[in-house]
């Protein structure tokens, strides 16, 4: 088995393009939901906040990630891929960061990045595409079509699509699939009428459009005039500079770019309250490597450097945005034949930029030698640690966007 082919089921995962409701003008911007609205940056820019969700697909590997150096069965169940305790980053009395995420040093030690180790669903499911659906819907047993960001944006009177927006490319996630007004674009650029380009000066694909849309009052139509209105209402964002700024410098990797294009919309200031990216290729069966080589070095340098620079880029806009990582599971205690680890259970969540209580590690360790199925054990259910940022970024009711959960407290969000 290669890295490039991974497990089957995330091989073919990360090549589905399912078209769940949606209204597409073209191939760049995609409008999910059909409210009528008017889009400005005067009425958007009333919400103070800013989420990024940050999925880390494939299944991140949390154990290389923030090490639990002190716990000895670590070392006993990794004797050729686990993390050296000398390489280690920001160690306390059992866990550090993986050598790779030096980058992020700066914003840990500024108490601006924390990690909930030992998380996840409340029960395993090692299945790539059921675990990412359940995840992102974050309602088990329910058989409402909703994901939690949808519901979340869903919290205010604002039926303005761009509250939410994937920048990942494709449909959005699953955590923005609902009625919520949404949109999905494979960048800054791409947020747009498809032939309203240079080449059409005079506009007449749109005022086509236009004539053809503007009296149509079924769906389809409202559809149409909530994407004229989101498309107009993003112009400032394509207006800001694309270089970044205060000296960051983005990899030139997929989540680089992505990143970047985040920045510039939070600094567009168009009234995004949520965006959702991706970094891929975390299914590593195979060729995790050591601090000095491997896929798993490769992936947690892209991601350091790139989150480096975002944090960096925005500067005083930072004071208003959080981070959060996300994986669909973690993976085994024990490494496998092929220098690699499979689908386990408990894993890790980063959490950067305005709120956090940084700086530490938060979490229950269960051990290592307490095990379920030779898997880490979840002893914060994930939804724990977003309650926390819908209730101290957003002042919203974690019952609204997790229904029928009863959060425990975790600590790491400043009025969570």
């Amino acid at each position: 088995m290669t890295q490039q082919d991974c497990c089957p089921e995330f091989a073919t995962l990360s090549r589905r393009g399912l078209f769940r409701g949606a209204l597409a003008v073209g191939a760049s911007t995609t409008v999910f939901g059909s409210a009528v609205v008017t889009a400005s940056p005067a009425s958007a820019a009333s919400a103070p906040s800013v989420l990024v969700v940050l999925s880390l697909r494939g299944a991140c590997d949390g154990l290389s990630l923030v090490v639990p150096h002190a716990d000895p069965a670590y070392y006993a169940a990794r004797p050729n891929i686990a993390v050296p305790s000398e390489t280690l980053l920001a160690k306390d009395g059992m866990f550090g960061l993986h050598p790779e995420l030096e980058p992020l040093l700066p914003f840990w030690t500024a108490g601006k990045m924390a990690a909930v180790h030992a998380t996840g669903l409340p029960a395993p499911n090692r299945s790539h595409f059921a675990a990412m659906e359940e995840v992102e819907d974050a309602a088990p047993g329910s058989s409402v079509r909703s994901g939690w960001l949808n519901r979340l944006v869903g919290t205010d009177a604002d039926a303005n699509p761009l509250q939410g927006l994937n920048l990942a490319g494709g449909v959005p996630p699953t955590s923005l699939y609902g009625p919520q007004p949404v949109m999905s674009a494979p960048s800054v650029g791409g947020v747009a009428i498809a032939g309203d380009d240079d080449w059409d000066t005079e506009h007449r694909r749109v005022r086509a459009l236009h004539a053809l849309w503007d009296g149509n009052t079924s769906g389809l139509g409202r559809a149409m005039k909530s994407t004229f209105g989101a498309v107009a209402g993003f112009q400032p964002v394509k207006d800001t500079p694309d270089e970044p700024a205060n000296g960051a410098e983005y990899p030139g990797s997929d989540l680089g770019r992505a990143l970047g294009e985040v920045a510039r919309v939070i600094k567009g200031d168009v009234g995004v309250a949520v965006l959702t990216v991706d970094q891929g290729d975390w299914d590593m069966h195979t060729d995790i490597g050591t601090v000095e080589w491997g896929l798993l070095v490769q992936n947690a340098g892209d991601l350091a450097r790139s989150l480096a620079a975002f944090l960096t880029d925005l500067g005083p806009w930072a004071d208003r945005v959080t981070v959060v990582t996300i994986s669909e599971f973690g993976r085994r205690v024990q490494e496998n034949a092929s220098g690699g680890t499979d689908h386990g259970y408990g894993n890790v969540m980063f959490l950067a930029g305005a709120g956090v209580k940084g700086g530490t590690y938060y979490g229950t360790w269960p051990g290592l030698s307490n095990t379920l199925d030779g898997d880490l054990l979840v002893t914060t259910d994930y939804r724990s640690v977003l309650s926390e940022i819908v209730v101290s970024r957003f002042g919203a009711s974690p019952a609204a966007v997790f229904p029928g959960f009863v959060r425990s407290p975790v600590g790491v969000m400043l009025g969570g």
